[in-house]
């Protein structure tokens, strides 16, 4: 998914709302943790394309995190022995990677246009280690969808149910299949009606969970998403595990969306790049704590893991280049955002990194 991030898609409901008062009488649905134990909250982090790499999900599990989504991951470059797969699989290099094996429970999400092809990566996948396979069928970018993948299957129900059966077929039945959707192709009836079909298939064929975008995929990214949706879907299945996804940028806004849909758990996108708090202010929440803000001390200190960890990951001349735009998101939490966003535009090494690090972070 697109990972340009504005918080002026603001939900949604205009009544007074107390997150903290949820927060501590949520219960978690037990089907969740017994389909992935270790996924002990209702919330995870999403899969973001062209952020999610596993020194992203370190740093948001340390953070609190329970359970995280790779970016999507063509399924020929998998079956080809390409970077999508490196970027998912830390196992040729955990031992080099501080906090590898932190990475689980992790989904491996698989995308692509042909289902024999996509079956295949998926048991790729799950011969890896990987706990779940998510299969997407919402991504809205252009260019995927003009390759029939993604969200172009939304709009083609008898081909998203082949590619649902297909992989849940292939993969080990131990394992956990879930599907992420958004809510339609676009707005008409039509539409609506296909969805539903995708939707019900995905559970008649003995999938998890379902994980709802509450935007079209004709709509990206644009305008807010449609909470009423998801509550009008959690209200006629009852009995389904349902996540919802969609403008979650606060702590709160995880309690809001859960107490006004119904859903059962909460993916979080673009509201933790640059914030893994998010992930520690919800569990405060929970505990009856008041969320609190990251400490200079404590943005620093994430600052340099998340680069260490990327260097890693990924060499340090990428990891230069990849940082600068966490640097820019992470930079929102600083007195001196502006100041110390520019300084992060320009880093291209650890040196650069540290030295931003170094001049606007370091405290007594």
């Amino acid at each position: 998914m697109s990972a340009s991030a504005s918080q002026d898609e603001r939900p949604h409901s205009t009544t007074s709302y107390d997150a903290a008062s949820a927060a501590r009488q949520y219960e978690l649905d037990q089907r969740i943790p017994q389909a992935v134990p270790g996924f002990d909250a209702p919330f995870f982090q999403a899969g973001l394309a062209g952020y999610s790499d596993a020194a992203m999900r370190i740093v948001a599990r340390r953070q609190g995190c329970p359970f995280c989504v790779t970016e999507a991951l063509l399924d020929r470059l998998l079956l080809a022995g390409g970077r999508g797969f490196a970027k998912a699989d830390l196992a040729d290099l955990r031992e080099s990677i501080p906090g590898g094996e932190e990475d689980h429970p992790l989904a491996g999400q698989i995308i692509g246009s042909q289902p024999g092809e996509m079956a295949r990566a998926a048991v790729l996948l799950a011969d890896q280690g990987f706990e779940v396979i998510d299969v997407n069928l919402a991504c809205p970018v252009k260019k995927i969808a003009r390759k029939y993948r993604g969200g172009h299957f939304l709009a083609h129900p008898e081909q998203a149910s082949a590619v649902l059966r297909v992989v849940r077929e292939a993969v080990p039945s131990a394992i956990p299949c879930t599907v992420k959707l958004r809510l339609a192709w676009d707005d008409s009836p039509q539409a609506a009606l296909d969805f539903e079909r995708i939707f019900n298939s995905a559970y008649d064929l003995g999938y998890a969970w379902a994980t709802v975008h509450a935007r079209t995929v004709k709509q990206k990214y644009i305008g807010p998403s449609d909470w009423r949706f998801l509550a009008e879907l959690t209200a006629r299945y009852d009995d389904r595990v349902i996540f919802g996804s969609g403008d979650i940028w606060q702590p709160e806004d995880i309690f809001r969306m859960l107490s006004e849909t119904g859903v059962k758990a909460v993916a979080v996108a673009r509201g933790c790049i640059g914030n893994p708090w998010i992930f520690r202010q919800a569990r405060q929440l929970m505990a009856g704590q008041a969320p609190s803000p990251p400490t200079i001390a404590e943005q620093r200190d994430v600052l340099l893991q998340h680069f260490h960890i990327s260097v890693a990951i990924n060499g340090e001349r990428l990891a230069g280049r990849m940082m600068r735009k966490f640097g820019i998101m992470f930079s929102r939490h600083h007195p001196s955002a502006g100041a110390v966003k520019e300084a992060f535009v320009k880093v291209k090494s650890r040196a650069d990194w540290e030295s931003v690090v170094s001049e606007h972070y370091d405290v007594l």
